[in-house]
């Protein structure tokens, strides 16, 4: 998914065409969350890789506060869209793949009460 394309203000959506893929918006929610979910910690990890090259033990806590290129990758992900929104658009876009959990009845057990 292109993040370009993605809006990072907000925008009203209606529940009914939100959910029309799945037919039931639970369901539809739970996959965006889990998607954003996703995103938000491939992201998280990245910056976290991206910041590790700054980590010095000896800096005092004022050089770690003063160092402008890692302020600058900071700021760059803060500006991106928000999870949350890239899995809606992809979700919107056709781009996600899902699938349900199979109810196994044969797992269940039957109680009979005399």
């Amino acid at each position: 998914m292109d993040k370009k394309k993605v809006p990072t203000n907000t925008i009203t959506r209606d529940i009914k065409y939100l959910a029309e893929p799945t037919g039931n918006i639970y369901e539809t929610v739970v996959i965006l969350y889990k998607r954003a979910n996703q995103i938000a910690t491939a992201e998280k990890k990245e910056l976290n890789k991206k910041l590790e090259d700054f980590r010095n033990e000896r800096d005092t806590l004022e050089e770690q506060f003063e160092n402008r290129e890692q302020i600058e990758i900071s700021k760059f992900y803060e500006r991106q869209p928000k999870p949350a929104l890239v899995a809606i658009e992809e979700f919107q876009e056709g781009e996600l793949t899902y699938r349900k959990a199979k109810h196994d009845e044969s797992a269940t057990k039957n109680v009979d009460f005399e």
